[in-house]
C-alpha cells in the first residue's frame, strides 16, 4: 500500500488506491488478504492549530504591546512563546480573513475592499478563485479536524441568503467541518444573527440572563474541541476563532467598563506618549523610535468640547473594557485546550487586530455606528452623546468610539484601519506559541511578516506540501512565506522583504526596509472629495533607521522613492491591484458596481417562516416608493398581535404588524425616532388583505414619505415619516416574517413578536422612482435628535 504521506498529497483529495493482487472466491479462504483501511491523518507530529483573529485592534491597544488594556492572556502566551513585532494586515477585516485563510494577497482572492463593496474587477470580485484553495480546505483534504467559530466576512453578498450557493460559507468551500458564527462583517453582541453550518439558529439565552456573543463563541469552541480530542484523539484540529470583538458595537457588561474608569481622563494625546513608554520598556518597540505626528485631520484632546470629553472618556472606557472581556474568553479556549493536555503540540497564532483600530466612528464617536455609514452622522449631536453616555456598551445601543481614540490605539504609527499607506493601519501585534516546536520562550522577532505568511507556516509545521490540485483543479502557488525559520532564529534575515499595500486608494509599499507610502482617502470622511490618484502625495521612510515612519525622506531621496513607487506598480499589476477603485457609495449599488443581484426587478414575495434574510436577499426599498401586501387571517376581531414582516432591528429599520388587532407600520430612524402609523379601525376576523403603502419625496436620497394603511384595498389610516436611511439599515439585523428576531425594530410592540393569526403570503412591491445620486450631507441632515 502506498503511505498517504507520501506523494500523493500534492493531489486533493488524495486518490484512491485500487488493490492489485489476489481476489479470492469464498473470503473464508485463507489467502485472503486486503490491506486494512485506514484513517486519513496528517503526517505524524503534525500539530493542532490554533488561529485567534480579533477584530479592529491597533497595535498600542493590548498591555502585551504596551497598550492601556489589561490582556493577561496574551502576556501569558507572549511568555513562553514568540513576539512578533512587524506583523502586518490588509488594514481591512474582509481583506485580511481572505488573505490570511487563503495565503495569498486580497487582491489575488478577490478582496479588494469589503465583500459589500465588490465589484466586477478581479481584484475586486468577492470570489475566491477555485485555483486558490482555502488552507482549511487542504488541511482538512490531509486528516486535520476543521472547525470556526465567529465572525465571516468573506461570503458574497448576494450569495448570502438560505439558498447559497455556499461555496464561500466556512462549512461549504471553505473547508470547516463544524461552523458556529456569523456572515457579515458585524454583528450585535447581545442578540447576533448566527449560524450553525447553513442553518440560523437563536441564541439559548438573552442579555437579561447574562447571554454576550464572545462567550458563547468561547462556549462552543470549548466543547467541539473537547469532543474532538475525546472520539478522535489521534487526528488533529485546525481551529480558527474569530470573534466579532472588538469591532463595533462595543458591546460589554457594565463591570468590564467600569473597571477603566476615569482611566481616560488625560485624553488620547497625554494616552499616545504613555503607550510609547510602554512599548520601549516592552522592548517590541525600538529605543529612539519616535512617536509619530498627529494628523491635522485629527483635533487633540485639548480642542475637544468640554462637555463632550465624559462622554469621550466613557467610549473609550467600554472599548478596553470589551478587548479585555475578550481576552478573557481567548483565555478560556486556551485554558481548555490545556486542560486535555494537547497544548504542548499546539500551534497558536494570536493575531490581535485583522487591522489598525477603527476610525469608523467619527470624531465625537457614535451611538449607533449605522448613522455615518449612511451619511447622517451630523444627527447625533454632542447634546445628545451626553444624553446617551450611559448606555454605552449595553444593549441600548450600537456604538463606537471617537477617531482620536482609535488613533490613539495605533500608537506608535501613523493612521488607523483602511488606511493601508500606513503602519498604523496594518501593523497588528502578533505571538505565536507552539512549546512542543519551538524551543525559544518569551523571545521577540523583529522580522517583517504578513497575514500571507501563515497558511505557509502551518503547511510547513504539520509537514504538509502546498497542494498542486485541489478538488481537481490545479493551484497557484501561494503567495506568503513560511515563518518557521524564524522560531528558533531570531537574527534570521527577513524572508518576506517585498510586499505592497492598498485599500480605497491608500497604498504603499515595503521593500528591504523601505517603505514608500501615499494616503489617499480618509476612513471617517466617507463624503470627502478625494484627489486624482496621480496628484497624491507620496512619502518614504527608512525603517532601517525610523521604526514608526516618523521621518519622511521623500525630498530628500526623489530617486529611492521612484523607485519604491515603481516597485508599487509592478506589484500591484502582478496581484490584480489594478484597477484602483476609491469609491464609497457607489460601490454598493451593485448595478454600478457590476456584481450580481440575488434580488431584482419591482417585485417580490415572501412566505410565513421566512427568516434571517440579509438586505441582499430582499427587494431594496430604500430611497423609493414601495408597498407592503399581506394575506392575513386573524381570529377575533381586536385580538390579533405581532409582526406580519420586518426588516432591520433596534438601530434602524422598519416593519408592517398588527397590534390588538390594528394594522401598524413603524419606520425607525437609526434607534433615535420612531415614526408610527395605526389604522383607525380594527381588522375584521377572517381572511384579509392587509397593506401599507409608502409615497416617497423624491429630490434625492434620505427624504420622507406619506404612509397609507389599507384593509381590503380600503383606506384605514394615515400618516408620515419625516427622513428615511438611505444605505443600510443594519449590518446584522435581518428580514423576518411572522416574527422579528434579534432585537425587534420597534420598542413599542406589546408581549410576543410572534405574529399569532395566519399569514399565507407578503409581497413587496417597489416603485421606478430610484434616487442613486451621491448624499448631500448638509441637505439631509436635518431631523431633530429627540427620540419617541
Amino acid at each position: 500500500m502506498v503511505d498517504r504521506a507520501g506523494e500523493f498529497r500534492g493531489v486533493l483529495p488524495i486518490p484512491d488506491r485500487q488493490h492489485i493482487g489476489l481476489t479470492t472466491y469464498d473470503a473464508k479462504d485463507p489467502d485472503t488478504a486486503f490491506p486494512p483501511i485506514e484513517p486519513l491523518l496528517p503526517p505524524e507530529g503534525a500539530p493542532n492549530v490554533l488561529v485567534i483573529l480579533l477584530d479592529d485592534v491597533g497595535y498600542g491597544a493590548s498591555s502585551a504591546f504596551g497598550g492601556p488594556v489589561h490582556t493577561p492572556t496574551a502576556e501569558r502566551l507572549q511568555r513562553d512563546g514568540l513576539t512578533y513585532t512587524r506583523f502586518h494586515t490588509t488594514a481591512l477585516c474582509a481583506p485580511t480573513r481572505a488573505a490570511l485563510l487563503s495565503g495569498r494577497n486580497h487582491h489575488s482572492v478577490g478582496m479588494g475592499l469589503i465583500t459589500e463593496t465588490a465589484t466586477s474587477a478581479p481584484g475586486s470580485c468577492g470570489i475566491r478563485p477555485n485555483t486558490k484553495a482555502a488552507l482549511p480546505m487542504t488541511l482538512k483534504l490531509n486528516g486535520y479536524s476543521t472547525a470556526q467559530f465567529g465572525k465571516c466576512h468573506e461570503v458574497p453578498p448576494w450569495q448570502t441568503s438560505p439558498v447559497g450557493p455556499f461555496d464561500a460559507w466556512p462549512s461549504g468551500g471553505g473547508g470547516f467541518e463544524h461552523f458556529y458564527g456569523f456572515i457579515g462583517g458585524e454583528n450585535n453582541q447581545y442578540f447576533p444573527a448566527l449560524y450553525e453550518g447553513f442553518a440560523p439558529v437563536e441564541p439559548d439565552k438573552t442579555p437579561e440572563e447574562g447571554y454576550h456573543l464572545t462567550e458563547d463563541l468561547a462556549d462552543r469552541a470549548i466543547d467541539w474541541v473537547r469532543t474532538q480530542k475525546a472520539l478522535a484523539p489521534d487526528k488533529p484540529f485546525f481551529v480558527y476563532f474569530a470573534p466579532g470583538a472588538t469591532h463595533a458595537p462595543h458591546h460589554v457588561p457594565a463591570e468590564w467598563a467600569d473597571k477603566y474608569a476615569g482611566r481616560f481622563a488625560g485624553g488620547w494625546d497625554a494616552e499616545r506618549e504613555s503607550i510609547l513608554d510602554r512599548q520601549k520598556q516592552r522592548q517590541i518597540v525600538p529605543q529612539g523610535a519616535d512617536l509619530t505626528a498627529r494628523p491635522d485631520a485629527i483635533p487633540a484632546w485639548d480642542d475637544m468640547d468640554e462637555a463632550l470629553k465624559p462622554v469621550l472618556e466613557r467610549q473609550m472606557e467600554v472599548y478596553a473594557g470589551f478587548l479585555e472581556h475578550t481576552d478573557f474568553h481567548v483565555g478560556r479556549v486556551v485554558d481548555a485546550i490545556e486542560a486535555m493536555g494537547a497544548l504542548e503540540n499546539t500551534l497558536v497564532y494570536y493575531i490581535i487586530g485583522d487591522n489598525g483600530a477603527s476610525a469608523e466612528g467619527t470624531l465625537n464617536g457614535a451611538f449607533n455606528e449605522m448613522a455615518n455609514f449612511n451619511g447622517l452622522a451630523a444627527i447625533e449631536t454632542p447634546e445628545f452623546m451626553a444624553e446617551v453616555k450611559d448606555k454605552f456598551g449595553t444593549p441600548e445601543a450600537y456604538n463606537h468610539y471617537s477617531v482620536g481614540w482609535a488613533w490613539a490605539m495605533c500608537s506608535p504609527f501613523q493612521w488607523t484601519k483602511q488606511v493601508a499607506s500606513h503602519w498604523g493601519g496594518t501593523r497588528n501585534g502578533t505571538i505565536v506559541h507552539w512549546p512542543g516546536g519551538i524551543s525559544s520562550k518569551g523571545e521577540i522577532r523583529s522580522q517583517f511578516t504578513h497575514v500571507i505568511d501563515v497558511a505557509a507556516t502551518v503547511l510547513e509545521a504539520a509537514g504538509l506540501p502546498e497542494p498542486t490540485f485541489v478538488n481537481g483543479v490545479q493551484q497557484a502557488p501561494l503567495e506568503g512565506t513560511s515563518m518557521l525559520y524564524s522560531f528558533d532564529d531570531a537574527a534570521a534575515p527577513e524572508r518576506h522583504d517585498l510586499q505592497y499595500f492598498e485599500m480605497a486608494g491608500n497604498r504603499g509599499i515595503y521593500h528591504k526596509g523601505w517603505s514608500a507610502v501615499t494616503r489617499h482617502s480618509t476612513p471617517w470622511l466617507p463624503n470627502e472629495e478625494l484627489p486624482a490618484l496621480d496628484d497624491d502625495v507620496w512619502e518614504l521612510y527608512d525603517g532601517t533607521t525610523d521604526w514608526t515612519q516618523a521621518h519622511d525622506l521623500a525630498a530628500e531621496m526623489p530617486e529611492k522613492l521612484a523607485e519604491l513607487q515603481r516597485l508599487w506598480l509592478i506589484e500591484a499589476v502582478k496581484y490584480n491591484v489594478l484597477p484602483i477603485d476609491d469609491r464609497r457609495f457607489e460601490r454598493l449599488n451593485p448595478t454600478i458596481a457590476g456584481r450580481p443581484q440575488l434580488i431584482s426587478g419591482n417585485k417580490q414575495v415572501l412566505f410565513p417562516g421566512m427568516k434571517r434574510l440579509s438586505e441582499h436577499s430582499v427587494l431594496d426599498i430604500k430611497n423609493r416608493s414601495f408597498s407592503v401586501t399581506a394575506a392575513v387571517e386573524t381570529a377575533a376581531t381586536g385580538t390579533t398581535n405581532g409582526v406580519v414582516v420586518a426588516q432591520g432591528g433596534r438601530f434602524g429599520g422598519w416593519a408592517l404588524y398588527v397590534k390588538k388587532g390594528r394594522t401598524a407600520f413603524v419606520y425607525n430612524l437609526l434607534g433615535m425616532r420612531e415614526f408610527t402609523i395605526e389604522a383607525t379601525e380594527d381588522i375584521p376576523s377572517g381572511s384579509h388583505q392587509i397593506r401599507a403603502e409608502f409615497a416617497y419625496d423624491g429630490g434625492g436620497l434620505a427624504k420622507g414619505g406619506d404612509v397609507t394603511l389599507y384593509h381590503d384595498g380600503r383606506p384605514v389610516g394615515s400618516g408620515r415619516v419625516e427622513q428615511t436611511q438611505p444605505m443600510i439599515f443594519s449590518a446584522d439585523e435581518t428580514t423576518d416574517i411572522g416574527d422579528d428576531y434579534g432585537m425587534p425594530v420597534s420598542v413599542g410592540y406589546l408581549g410576543e413578536t410572534r405574529f399569532n393569526g395566519r399569514i399565507d403570503v407578503v409581497q413587496i412591491e417597489v416603485g421606478d422612482d430610484d434616487h442613486s445620486h451621491l448624499i448631500d450631507p448638509e441637505e439631509v441632515v436635518r431631523v431633530a435628535t429627540s427620540r419617541q
